[in-house]
């Protein structure tokens, strides 16, 4: 690591400490979101179907990258913008301090659609965010060193976020209320973490501003252009037709999965912490690795180990259901099935973070990664329309084993696609 930070370039060396910086805070907001669906499950009583909106919520909104592309490509104030959206979309989160702190109160559902709305808002502001941190490190990194400094920001992100998560989850058992006091001020963090980021310079081969349109106009070019990258660059819609698949069968899961840890496992909060997030020290361990791994093989090649890791972890949870043997230990339930699913959630961790943030920068030039970025997320929105909610219905139509079954069958499609679509790369070239 140290030999890699001695060869940075200025410019790349002022980017590194800013993203840094950055992604240290975001740890701490992560750290504290990683209960949050749990949250409102066990301490605002939200329903199984919220509980699939709420999830959803955090997906949906990158559909709307494919009206907002086009004016996002021509902003030439990123600072402002992204200050400003940290701002309208974090600050909404203060209104959490005025949640009561009874069960009886959360009766009303008036609670859980403010909750609701104000994550919606939060969600939204990623649309802002995340192609401008693709944009941003793309184009003051050099594609030698993407891979690498992203792994190595990212790695103390899992740090701050392991410690984060398991202090907030042992403050939730002593008060299941605190979520009061810990959202506003995540949401705080939140602003400042944005306004770090909106210091990182503006790109050199950054384009200049383009001559403006209406919006129907507009959104047409935007449609227009991201339709032309998936039909003239084929490795990149393979590559996103297995992210389809693969987010299909994760979105179903994940929710489920937490119904499951509430439900069928009666988990403390203490627990879930555990569940959600000791995986993160393997990921610690492996992003380094991992990093250096996705900048010297075909990101699609990389794809299939990611998905193979989520096929494994899910498949642990599922012999949950018919070997539940624990033992308890600092009143955490660890089951011993679900180890496994906490080995293989490390290796999903380190690989997933760096293909969903960066995977799609490697299929074009340093100027194109926002848009590309924007397309991928966009497609991320389109596959959570139904994703989650349908998750949800097939738990309480067929129960656990079922869906299991059906997110690992759709994994084990996208590790065949992917490796197929490198191969007949491969052998076309020779």
């Amino acid at each position: 690591m140290f030999n890699v930070l001695r060869n940075l370039n200025e410019r790349e060396g002022i980017t590194f400490k800013l993203h840094l910086v950055y992604m240290l805070i975001e740890g701490i907001v992560l750290g504290v979101l990683a209960l949050n669906e749990f949250v409102f499950l066990k301490s605002i009583n939200g329903s199984n179907y919220q509980l699939g909106l709420l999830f959803q919520f955090s997906m949906i909104v990158f559909l709307f990258l494919i009206l907002i592309n086009e004016f996002l490509k021509r902003v030439e104030n990123r600072k402002r913008l992204l200050r400003w959206t940290a701002i309208l979309s974090r600050i909404p989160l203060l209104l959490i301090f005025l949640f009561p702190h009874t069960a009886q109160a959360y009766e009303n559902p008036v609670y859980h659609l403010i909750y609701l709305g104000l994550f919606l808002v939060y969600f939204a502001g990623n649309l802002v965010i995340y192609p401008n941190i693709n944009y941003l490190l793309k184009g003051n990194y050099t594609h030698s060193n993407f891979g690498k400094l992203y792994s190595y920001a990212t790695s103390l992100n899992k740090v701050i976020m392991l410690v984060v998560t398991f202090v907030y989850g042992y403050l939730l058992d002593i008060d299941n209320y605190v979520f009061t006091y810990v959202l506003p001020l995540t949401g705080i963090l939140a602003v400042i973490s944005i306004f770090v980021l909106s210091l990182i310079p503006q790109p050199e081969n950054a384009n200049q501003k383009q001559p403006s349109a209406g919006i129907i106009k507009a959104v047409k070019s935007s449609i227009e252009e991201m339709r032309d990258i998936l039909v003239s660059n084929v490795p990149y819609r393979h590559f996103e037709i297995g992210f389809m698949i693969y987010g299909f069968s994760f979105m179903i899961s994940v929710t489920v999965i937490t119904i499951y840890f509430y439900d069928g496992l009666n988990l403390n909060y203490s627990s879930v912490a555990f569940y959600r997030n000791a995986y993160n020290i393997l990921a610690i361990i492996l992003l380094p690795y991992f990093g250096k791994l996705l900048g010297n093989i075909d990101p699609r090649k990389f794809a299939a180990l990611t998905f193979s890791s989520v096929a494994v972890y899910i498949f642990a949870v599922l012999l949950t259901d018919y070997f539940p043997y624990s033992f308890e230990i600092y009143g955490i339930t660890v089951y011993y099935t679900l180890i496994v699913y906490v080995l293989f959630h490390g290796v999903f961790a380190s690989t997933m973070v760096l293909l969903w943030n960066i995977g799609s920068a490697y299929f074009c030039e340093p100027n194109e990664a926002g848009t590309y970025q924007s397309l991928h997320l966009s497609l991320t929105g389109l596959r959570a329309v139904a994703s989650p909610l349908l998750g949800v219905l097939f738990y309480e139509l067929f129960g656990f084993t079922i869906t299991f079954a059906i997110a690992i069958s759709c994994l084990l499609f996208a590790m065949w696609l992917m490796r197929w679509s490198y191969k007949k790369d491969v052998n076309n070239k020779d």
